[in-house]
């Protein structure tokens, strides 16, 4: 049974430059820092890189007759920071702005609507070397220049705009747990890169809409709800769920929609605290149009005593079948689409919101397993949206194969499954599912 929509609900599906494009060092392109780190040995479980990745810098025509076929409405995709930018500020790549035009035109000529990421990770390594990425406040104020570069160069065509894809994953796991780029182990940064980050949306929603007022501009950001580790939890577990939440959470959402930061949450981790100068959370509290959130599963937290200041263990995974979802597993959650909307519209004014990432991996061509997975995941979204949630649209991640981070080429989630070898695209399962679930929305008829 199909899950029906409203006539303006838009489905379609997203990407990321570094990982899809190739032509890491092609025409002009400065180095990022997921070039540095993906070279470095032991860092991509598979040995992989980006390097060519599904090669879409010398053809994304292909992938884009493909999402003709299945009737997509949208494509969100990354620009590359650092191929408009090679030194992420200051002289302009020329090809790189070429590069992108002919994606958009491409887009537009087929009728599908983009929606562009400007950061999804990918920091200009040369920003790096200089400031140590958005560890140092000066990339906040290079990152607002190539965003009104970017309004002005492709907003007369482009109207839908992503400043940043999930700010803590970046923090985290580049600068706190080392596990993507730059690869820092550093508690001390997380929190600077975390307001930076956040000072750089607000600059580059203020540097935008100068440029254009006829933008629709909003923030991706990775939403988790958090659930204690034991079914049965103490008091001191509930606390770590609490502070867990604002840790991952309502850091990001109060910064964007209150201009504030959780005060609980500094108070016990005050020591690394960032500095906050007068001004930046007006800044960071730009009204946006938009809410991107991104949504796979929930996470669990549990009391440690000696992790410092959190004292909390957060975990993406728990094997107490009492948590598991009937169809899906212990790692499904469909619900999580409801209880995250529920805050939004009660906590945070109801914002017009997009999905703009949710998948599974799944390597088969007949990959029943996603396509139960997108049955109950849409479903719940559905019904988030008859509760009285205002959700605009539902991009699945990823619309190919391609290079997921430091899992590399083998970590597969795409609609289209991609031989990297021979560049050779197979629709799966799922992609056919998909475009018939959007040709049964009544509206479509």
């Amino acid at each position: 049974m199909f899950s029906q929509f409203g006539k303006n609900f838009i489905f379609g599906t997203a990407t990321a430059a570094y990982q899809i494009e190739g032509g890491w060092n092609e025409d002009g392109k400065g180095l990022s820092i997921w070039d540095k780190f993906a070279h470095t040995p032991g860092k991509i479980r598979d040995g992989s890189s980006g390097d060519l990745a599904c090669n879409t810098y010398h053809d994304f025509q292909t992938d884009i007759e493909i999402m003709k076929s299945l009737t997509m409405d949208a494509y969100r995709f990354s620009i590359s920071w650092s191929r408009l930018m090679p030194e992420g500020r200051g002289a302009v790549n020329q090809k790189g702005l070429d590069y992108y035009d002919r994606l958009v035109d491409t887009l537009l000529e087929k009728g599908i609507r983009p929606f562009v990421t400007l950061f999804h990770w990918d920091t200009p390594y040369a920003l790096y070397e200089k400031y140590k990425g958005f560890a140092g406040r000066e990339t906040a104020n290079y990152f607002a220049e190539y965003a009104l570069l970017a309004a002005q160069k492709f907003g007369d065509r482009v109207k839908d705009w992503i400043t940043l894809n999930e700010p803590w994953e970046h923090a985290m796991m580049g600068h706190f747990l080392g596990e993507h780029a730059p690869g820092l182990k550093n508690p001390w940064t997380y929190f600077k890169v975390a307001h930076h980050q956040l000072l750089g949306h607000g600059l580059a929603v203020q540097a935008m809409r100068s440029a254009r007022r006829d933008l629709n501009i909003g923030v991706t950001l990775s939403q988790f709800p958090v659930y204690p580790a034991s079914f049965e939890p103490s008091q001191k577990e509930m606390d770590s769920v609490e502070m867990a939440d604002m840790f991952i959470n309502r850091f990001y959402l109060d910064g964007v929609f209150k201009g504030k930061y959780p005060e609980k949450l500094f108070a016990r981790l005050w020591p690394i605290v960032p500095k906050i100068l007068q001004g930046d959370m007006a800044t960071i509290q730009q009204p946006v149009d938009f809410l991107g959130v991104n949504y796979y599963s929930r996470l669990f937290a549990e009391r440690k005593w000696y992790i410092p200041f959190l004292k909390t263990w957060i975990d993406r995974s728990n094997s107490d079948e009492r948590y598991a979802h009937p169809v899906l597993g212990v790692h499904g959650y469909p619900e999580g689409f409801k209880e995250l909307a529920k805050r939004y519209r009660e906590e945070y004014g109801n914002p017009a919101v997009y999905i703009t990432e949710n998948g599974t991996v799944g390597g088969e061509i007949s990959d029943k397993n996603r396509i139960r997975y997108l049955t109950h995941y849409l479903s719940s979204l559905r019904e988030a949206i008859d509760e009285g949630s205002d959700i605009r649209g539902y991009f699945y991640w990823s619309l190919l194969d391609n290079f997921e981070w430091n899992s590399g080429l083998a970590c597969r989630m795409g609609l289209i499954h991609v031989d990297h070898a021979t560049q050779q695209r197979t629709i799966r399962e799922s992609g056919f599912w998909l475009r018939d679930l959007i040709a049964n929305q009544e509206s479509r008829r």
